[in-house]
Formats: structure tokens, sequence, C-alpha cells
């Protein structure tokens, strides 16, 4: 597949952070931007392969590989793709291009991967990557959860990149190749979904989500079973309250991890990094997408917390408190899971002593990728 560099403008207050320079609150975190030529070496790298492998397990690499050099983290990269490259399957070969006459038919559709792959190389060489995406967005957003919400945290890592970064030709790629994982792995939440009375409070609501009846199948027979949710979302009166509740909504999610992470200890974290995905993307969208988003978000966040979080958990206590927000990445990068560096890397954009408690207990969880 090709790679093309298109141009566009930052809005006002999305302006690309200088290299070397810490990437703006409420976008990454903290973070340092990337000066080494590392990240689109890795870019590179992973786009001859697909987003999955093995029909359905989601690849990991790119949003892994971008937390890692966010994080400063670059000379670990290719190490870790070194170890990491038993995971990836060439791009499966296209079927028909997608047309605007075709495209609702093929929305959903896993098989056409490729097809979208391509699909969002040509949008993004003809047009500005931003256009693309305010243009897309709104209607994917309704299958927020498919992939395992895997296709909108890689489109969120992308977004990340391209608004405090140069727009380079791999990285407009990565943009490319998420949102057609996305488009291909578009799946609606089920029909009878209904949204109840919730508190006001994110963290309240998450622990007001009931959990589905069977918890023993994949997440697309867990997702199935799903018939409320608390509609905890509700209507923003202004785009700003939107971004404020998203932000208390990933807040929430991490927190939660620490305490009730240990259920699922890798799928769980979608249940923060998902929404932080669409915190992210904000800045880049439309503000009248603001709104939508979150409730997106929030029902992507609280389907993941219902079909892994069982009733009756003992919470655990830990502290992090001795440890930096940048010791606390490092301690995640050595151990190397993608899913643990991707939380990390979440809970870092929040930064408080709750989140950094949560990602510790990531590392504790999750197997280390040796």
């Amino acid at each position: 597949m090709t790679t093309q560099p298109p141009g566009t403008s930052p809005a006002p207050d999305d302006v690309p952070v200088a290299a070397g320079r810490t990437t703006p609150t409420g976008i990454g975190g903290t973070g340092t931007a990337d000066t080494t030529g590392i990240l689109d070496e890795a870019l590179g790298r992973i786009h001859a392969s697909g987003p999955e492998r093995d029909g359905w397990l989601s690849n990991h690499a790119p949003m892994a590989v971008e937390a890692l050099v966010h994080h400063g983290n670059s000379a670990a990269v290719h190490r870790w793709l070194d170890r990491y490259r038993d995971n990836l399957e060439e791009m499966p070969a296209p079927c028909a291009p997608i047309t605007p006459d075709t495209w609702r038919e093929a929305l959903g559709d896993p098989r056409r991967i490729a097809d979208w792959a391509l699909h969002f190389e040509r949008e993004t060489a003809e047009r500005p990557w931003r256009e693309v995406l305010a243009e897309w967005w709104p209607r994917l957003l309704p299958g927020i959860a498919g992939g395992a919400t895997h296709p909108v945290i890689r489109v969120g890592h992308a977004v990340r990149t391209l608004l405090t970064t140069e727009e380079t030709a791999p990285r407009i790629t990565e943009f490319a190749h998420a949102l057609g994982y996305w488009t291909a792995r578009h799946a609606p939440l089920p029909d009878v979904l209904r949204f109840t009375d919730s508190p006001a409070a994110a963290a309240a609501a998450l622990g007001a989500v009931a959990p589905v009846p069977d918890q023993s199948g994949g997440i697309v027979s867990r997702l199935a079973q799903l018939t409320e949710l608390p509609g905890w979302a509700g209507t923003p009166a202004a785009p700003e309250e939107a971004q404020a509740r998203l932000r208390e909504l990933v807040t929430a999610a991490v927190h939660r991890y620490a305490t009730h992470g240990h259920a699922a200890p890798v799928m769980l974290v979608h249940a923060a990094t998902a929404p932080n995905a669409v915190l992210r993307t904000l800045p880049a969208l439309p503000r009248e997408l603001w709104a939508p988003s979150l409730g997106a978000a929030w029902a992507a966040s609280a389907a993941v917390t219902a079909v892994y979080v069982p009733a009756g958990l003992t919470p655990w206590e830990s502290t992090a408190a001795d440890r930096t927000p940048e010791e606390v990445f490092e301690a995640a990068a050595a151990h190397g899971d993608d899913h643990t560096v991707k939380f990390t890397d979440t809970a870092l954009d929040i930064g408080d002593a709750g989140a950094l408690t949560a990602a510790v207990r990531s590392i504790e969880l999750n197997e280390p990728f040796l």
C-alpha cells in the first residue's frame, strides 16, 4: 500500500508541539514529540501488516509503539517490535474498491479490511485528514464497541500523533489504517439496549452497571446480552461540558481498574482506554460532535464494564505515591505487555495518585511481554 502525505492546518488551540516540547494537557498528558524518526520507521514496518491476526485478535503494535515514543522510550521501540512480529500477519488481499455507492454495504464487514485501508489512504491523499475524520466520525460512533473497542483506540493514538507532531506520510497512513479498521469492525450495540436513570457522578454510574448474566464466552456473545445501562452521559449543555465529563469518565474508569481489574486484567483496560481515545480525538473534531462523542464513549465504557466485571469483588489497596509518572511508565515499558503500556499511557493522561496506582496494578496483573 502507498503512503500519501496530505496537508492540513491546525485548528485554534491545537497547534502541533515543537520537537522536544511537552504535549498539551488533554491531548496526551505529559510526553515529548518524537525527533528521532523512530516512530515513522516503526509505522513503516507495521503497515505491511493487517490490523488483526487469527481472524479477530487485534494488532496492538501501532498503539503500543505510539505510546512508547510519546513517553520518550523510542530506543525500545524496534526491540519491542522484533519480539512482537510473531503476532503480525500480512494485510489481507483487497476485494473491491469502496465507493460512495457501496460503502454502506461494506461497513462492518471484516473481510473488507484491506479495501477500507486503501479507501482511507486515497481519501487522506486527496483532502485533509481532519476533514475525513469529521465526515466519518458520526458514521462510526454507533459502532464504537466493534473489535472490542480496539479500532477507536487505534484512531485515538493516531490522532494524538497528528495533533502534536509533524504530519508525515507514515503518520497519515496510520490514521488511514486505523479508520479503516474501525469501519471494517463497526458493530453497534444491541438494538434492545436502553438507558436508565443513573447517579450523577461517573464513578457511581460505573458502579451501577450490572454484569451480564453469562460471562463465559467472548466479547461478542457477552455484548449481545446487554439490555440496559445507566444513562449517565445525558446531553451536555456545551461542548466544554462534554469534554469535562468525558475526562471525568476516563478518570473514574482508570481508578476503578485498581480495585476491579483483576476480574479481567486485559479486557478491563478498555473501559478506560476507549473513552480516552475519544477524549484525545475531540480537539480534531467539529465542536458539534463533542456531545455525541461523550454518549458513545460512555456506552463503550459501560458496556465493557458490564461484560467483564462480576459482582462482589474485594477492593485492592495499594499506592504508587513513591513513584513519579515517568518511573511508572518506565516500569510499564520494561514490562512490555501491550495492554499494560496502553493503559499506563492513559493513566498518565489523568496523572493523579489514583491513576498511578491503577497503572502499577496493571503491571502486576498482566503477564509481562519479554
